[in-house]
């Protein structure tokens, strides 16, 4: 009985100190770009359905924080990007090469804090990798054209999927759709 409680507890304290570690590299990373920071250049050039550039391209493309997240795998503080709450319908883009993402219309709130989606834009848009940082074992997700990190996907969200894709807002540009 003894040894279980304590095996209990140790998981308990290596749980909690995966979180801690976590929020230490959240909290190291610098305020987001401002909303008119992204996507300055145009499209970057793509070979055989791929973006292949160097990190001193994307570098020279990107806002640093974008560059962070995208390139090296950041994660925003949740409730700090632009997108968390937004409600304006359109297109969420990849920040790094235009690819179309998410549909507004698959938004929802999650309560995370990140701007969640139950669905990608497409079959072909995002991939998936496994991501095992921080003790945990999560889904990560990438732009398919440039690679590019976008956050995590999680088998807890509404239907008809069941998916929460769980979007950093600086690897997204928000086209808005046009007014009628």
């Amino acid at each position: 009985m003894l040894k279980s409680a304590l095996i209990a507890i140790a998981i308990a304290i290596a749980s909690t100190l995966a979180v801690v570690v976590a929020c230490q590299a959240w909290d190291e990373t610098p305020a987001p770009a401002p909303a008119d920071a992204h996507f300055t250049t145009s499209p970057p050039p793509v070979k055989d359905g791929r973006v292949q550039l160097s990190a001193d391209e994307w570098k020279a493309r990107l806002s640093p924080w974008q560059f962070k997240i995208l390139r090296e795998k950041g994660t925003e503080r949740a409730f700090s990007g632009e997108y968390h709450d937004t409600k304006t319908e359109g297109t969420y883009v990849c920040a790094g090469c235009g690819e179309e993402l998410f549909a507004s219309s698959t938004k929802f709130d999650s309560g995370t804090g990140w701007p969640s989606f139950w669905a990608p834009v497409n079959d072909t848009a995002v991939a998936t990798e496994s991501d095992t940082k921080f003790g945990m074992v999560r889904t990560e997700i990438l732009c398919e054209r440039c690679g590019g990190h976008l956050g995590h996907v999680f088998s807890d969200g509404p239907a008809p999927t069941g998916q929460r894709y769980c979007v950093n807002s600086a690897s997204l540009i928000l086209a808005p759709t046009p007014a009628k």
